[in-house]
Parts: C-alpha cells; structure tokens; sequence
C-alpha cells in the first residue's frame, strides 16, 4: 500500500537537496552524523509511523479514552507503543548524549515530526509535553529536581503536562487565580483549579510531572506575579521513589469535537488534600519559563498541521486515481469511465493542495534549520540574527499550517464524495481533528497580533525587510528559467506590495488609529504566509530545475523532448518536475489573490471597528 501520510520523495528533497542540511555533519557539533545515516533515521521514522503509530490513531478516534472514578485510561496499545517509541530514541532526539539524547539538528526532528504526527498527533501529545516539561526542569531545575524528575521523564518512566488553563484564564494567562502558599521547609502548597490539560491523568506513565503556573500568596497580580511549579502526582521520595498521593485530581474530561485517543482533563490540586509544588527557577518569573519553550511549541503545532495537510492531500489523491466516475472531456466515451483525476476541478484542487503542502513543508524546515544555524553560530551577532529570523518565523509557522490543515481536510471530503463524510474513511477524523491546532498555544488572532504588532517591527522594521530583500537572489535564477520568467514576475509584484503594509500600518498609528494593526494582523499574516510559500515553491523549483537539467544533460535528451517524456516516467524525475508545476500554479493562481488581501489591508476600512455594538444584531 502506498504511504498516504507524507512524500517521502519530498520530504528527502526539502532537506537534502534544497536545505542542503547535510551540511551540519560538517560541524563539530553533529559531526558524528552524514546524510546516509540520516536517511535511514527517516526510513525508521516512516515505518514506525505507518505500521504503529496510524493504526493506533484510527481505533483511538473509534475506541476514545475511558474515564471511570477519577482515572483515564488510554487506548489499548498506547503504552507499549511510548515504550517502543522511547526506546528508538525518539523522545529526546536532540538533546545530548549524556541525557539520553542523539544530538540530532532540529530540522531533522522537524521532518520526523511531521511523520509521526501525520501518523497520530494524540499520541504524540504524550510526547511533546513531556519533552517540554522535562526540558524545563534540565533548564530551570536545581541538580536533585533534574535528578529527581528529568532523568525518569527523559527516560520514558514519566509523563508530563503543561497546566496554565483556568475557565477565566486562557489567552490572559495573567487572570489566573491558583495560588501557592509558602511553607516553612520551601516548599509550596498548591490550591487551585486547571482547564483543558492534555494528558493531566493518564496510564501511559507510572507519575505524572505537572508543570504549574501560579501565584505565590501576596504577589503582585497581572503576569508578572507568577511563578512556575513541579507538581507531581505521586510525592516522590528522596531516592526517586513514588510515595502516596499529591492531591491532584482529575475532576472530568472534555467530551471533544475530535482528538478522541487524547484526553483532555479538568485538574483540581488541593482539593482533597495539601498538594505540594516545588518552585521551578526563581519567583516571579513563571512566564519567562513557561514561554522558553514558546517557539519549538508552536512550531510543533506548525508541523501538526502540516502533517494533517499532507495526509488528507495523500489520501484524496489516492481515492481520486482510484475512483471511476464520467467521462474524459479529451475523448468521450460513454462506455469508459475515467479516474476523477482527469476531471479539472478535481485536478485543480489535488494540485493546489499538492503546492501548498510542498511549500508550507520547505517553510517549517527552514524555520527549524534556522534553529540549528542559531545554535552552532560561530559568533554573537550571527546566533542573533538567526534567531530574530526564527522570531519572525513562528507565527506564520504555527498558524499559516494549521489554517490550511482545516481547508484541506474538507477539500478531501469533497473529494471523496458522500464516502468523505462516512466513517469508513479517515478523512472525516482528520477534519474533526484538525480545527484544534487553529487554537493550540495560541490562536490564529494571537499569532497575526503577534506578527503585526511586534515581529513585523523588529529592528526598526528591518529583520522583515531583510528577510524580504532576501528572497531576490532565488528569484534572480528563476527569472534566468523561461518556464518561470512571468511567475518571478508576479512573486516579485507581490513581495513589493507586501513590503510597503509596515508603513500602511504606521501612517495609521501615526493618525491615532492604532487599532487598524489589529484589525488587519490576521489577513497580514495569512498573506506573509503566501509570498513565503511561493518562494519556498520558487527557491525548490530553481533546484529541481537543475537538477533536471543535469539529468538530461547525462542521458542525451537536452533538445529531445521524446527522450524528456520518456524519462519523466520515472518517479524521481516526475518529482522534481512536479516541482515546477506546483510554483507555477500557486504564483499562477494563489498571488493574484494576495494581490487583493494587500490591497484590501491598505485600503484603511475601519467599519469593522465603527460598528456600534448594538448594530451586531442580538
């Protein structure tokens, strides 16, 4: 059966051929690896993703966890599937060798992430927090909290969670109202309610590490009060050990849209009992912590959505060829039925999500691949600038994939025809379990407000006008491409448009109508996220085309187009020329419309803003 998760032909291009990631090997740091060992990590990573890892996710979806006297239990095979998943070294894949890591760069990581969490995002739930919250104790812990804690979840022994929710306390984290109360030995007991923790009670883990924003009792209010916290779910005694019960209680779990082999839980700390927190880094400084983890947590929901972006293209592609239905429009034949991908709306919408999903995967890389340049930068100014372009990045990394995630998932129902909306394919889950990661660590508002208002601007407005600027040099070799002279054309039309919103957006300010960033963050991002897709489309093309080129070149069939036909029959070289097609029909048919979002932002309608409340309706 063919992979319907992710083009591990792509996939393998992104990094090797257009990245060029294998570059790293050449530095110190991962010097221990080579593009050969890599690739058999990727094999590794696809066969645990398709052979585990989605079946496990479509009987989760089916079976739902269970939730009986205050416990949840997981879906039959969860457990084993986390122990086989930490023992490939999966959990801890970059961290270093003395801590059970491989040392791998992230955007390494990136690539197998996106394969696991096509497979099943509930179970890499699991994953992720606890990573995370372990990372925050190697980070912030004192040597007995990282021995005590990190090592057993490092080690695949322990889970952990993220507990910031509270019913009035979401996006205004600050509003929170779970206080810690100091004792006399430094510990602290912890009283209050959570909201919406994934994975707050489980069986996966023998102890649950909660990681807990609150504030000290007498602190000041707002985020500046608060303070993070190692909460555990089981005390833990001196020598690791678990003792009795911390008073962390499960007091229910959410009846979800979609996500049903991930629960999401409602925790009481305190309620039947003193629970006690241990300060994790200094006081008052809880957000600093908890937002260390900010980036690589969103782009993580990032790379979610772009597996479920990648999984329903594959799936829709792979019912189309499959489907007989009409006639073809070349020759008609009322006796021969054709695949509906020789229909041009089906093939329309196949390609369009095909050109997205490619470049949206480029897009995610990049960003991780800056991660890596961030961290093996050879002096302060060059770690610096890498890491304002990783700022700039992530928000258009973490909602850009996750918008698209949703579109694509109906695209595919619509596909698939009254199929689609049965459960007796997938893609109907993956719709139901998509629209979440429009909402994960932070939603798709916040991350536009978080572009206009404060990334668009940094450096006086030049990070973005360099990383803009910066994009020429791809262009310049595409335009030298006659196939895709026009298309650069309308990229760099598009890119000057988009260049001259920052200055639409302080001539605004300037005139006292601040609040026309807002209004106007979440259409900039969504068109920051098209002219960065297009060239990540233009920069793989302009290689592809090379490529090609060499091709040819070796096999004598530079001026035969019969040659060229015949050796486009091969899956490689359909690839790469499928390179092509998909930046032209994204420049072709996608920029025009960005044309008009930008026109529409600087265009300075505030009705949105005018509009009387009661004129709203009800």
């Amino acid at each position: 059966m063919a992979n319907l998760l992710f083009d591990d032909r792509d996939i393998k291009f992104v990094l090797f051929d257009q990245l060029g990631v294998q570059k790293l090997c050449e530095v110190e740091k991962y010097s221990e690896w080579s593009q050969k060992v890599l690739e058999m990590l990727l094999s590794e990573a696809q066969k645990f993703s398709e052979k585990v890892l989605f079946p496990l996710n479509i009987d989760g979806d089916k079976d739902g966890i269970k939730f009986e006297n205050g416990k949840v239990f997981s879906i039959p095979g969860t457990k084993k599937a986390y122990e086989d998943f930490v023992e490939g070294g999966w959990l801890t894949p970059c961290e270093e060798e003395e801590l059970g890591g491989q040392g791998l760069p992230h955007v390494i990581m990136a690539a197998t992430h996106e394969m696991f969490m096509a497979a099943n995002f509930p179970f890499m739930c699991y994953v992720n927090l606890t990573h995370d919250a372990a990372k925050l104790i190697e980070l912030f812990g004192n040597e007995a909290q990282k021995k005590l804690y990190m090592e057993k979840m490092y080690g695949g022994e322990w889970t952990g969670t993220m507990c910031l929710t509270e019913p009035q306390a979401g996006s205004d984290v600050g509003a929170l109202t779970t206080k810690a109360v100091r004792k006399d030995d430094g510990t602290f007991a912890i009283e209050g309610s959570k909201i919406f923790i994934t994975n707050g009670e489980q069986d996966v883990g023998d102890n649950i590490i909660h990681i807990v924003l609150a504030r000290i009792e007498g602190d000041a209010p707002g985020t500046k009060g608060l303070s993070t916290f190692i909460v555990p779910k089981y005390c833990v005694n001196d020598d690791g050990s678990t003792g009795d019960s911390n008073n962390v209680t499960c007091t229910g779990i959410e009846h979800k849209m979609g996500l049903h082999g991930s629960p999401t839980t409602s925790l009481s700390f305190g309620d039947k009992g003193e629970c006690i927190g241990y300060l994790l880094g200094k006081e008052q400084e809880g957000i600093r912590i908890m937002f260390h983890m900010m980036n690589s947590s969103r782009l993580e929901v990032g790379i979610w959505g772009q597996g479920i972006s990648s999984a329903s293209y594959l799936h829709a592609l792979n019912y189309s060829k499959d489907r007989l239905q009409g006639q073809s429009l070349e020759n008609p034949d009322p006796a021969t039925q054709v695949s509906i991908t020789k229909h041009p709306d089906i093939r329309r919408t196949l390609l369009m999500m095909k050109s997205y999903t490619e470049g949206m995967r480029a897009m995610l890389y990049y960003c991780s691949y800056a991660m890596d340049q961030e961290v093996i930068a050879e002096t302060e100014e060059e770690r610096k600038n890498w890491s304002k372009i990783v700022s700039l990045l992530i928000p258009v990394c973490k909602a850009y994939p996750t918008e698209k995630s949703v579109e694509f998932a109906l695209h595919a129902i619509q596909i698939y025809g009254g199929y689609g909306y049965t459960q007796e394919y997938p893609v109907e889950q993956f719709l139901r379990d998509s629209k979440v990661a429009c909402i994960f660590e932070g939603t798709t508002g916040i991350q536009g407000m978080d572009l206009a208002l404060r990334k668009i601007g940094m450096g006086k407005g030049k990070v973005f006008a360099d990383f803009l600027s910066g994009m020429d040099e791809i262009a310049e070799k595409a335009k030298e491409i006659p196939a895709l002279e026009k298309y650069t054309d309308q990229f760099m039309k598009t890119k000057a448009a988009l260049a001259e919103v920052p200055s639409v957006f302080a001539d605004h300010a300037g005139n006292g109508e601040s609040v026309y960033s807002f209004l106007q963050a979440t259409p900039l991002l969504e068109a920051v996220g098209d002219v960065m897709v297009a060239w990540f489309l233009l920069w793989g093309a302009v290689v592809a085309q090379e490529k090609l080129d060499g091709i040819y070149a070796k096999k004598g069939a530079t001026d035969d187009p019969e040659k060229q036909a015949k050796l486009m029959k091969k899956a490689d070289i359909a690839h790469l020329a499928g390179k092509i097609q998909s930046v032209k029909f994204f420049i072709g048919n996608i920029l025009p419309i960005t044309d008009g979002r930008i026109s529409a932002i600087k265009w300075g309608d505030l009705s949105t803003w005018e509009t009387l409340d009661k004129s709203f309706g009800i």
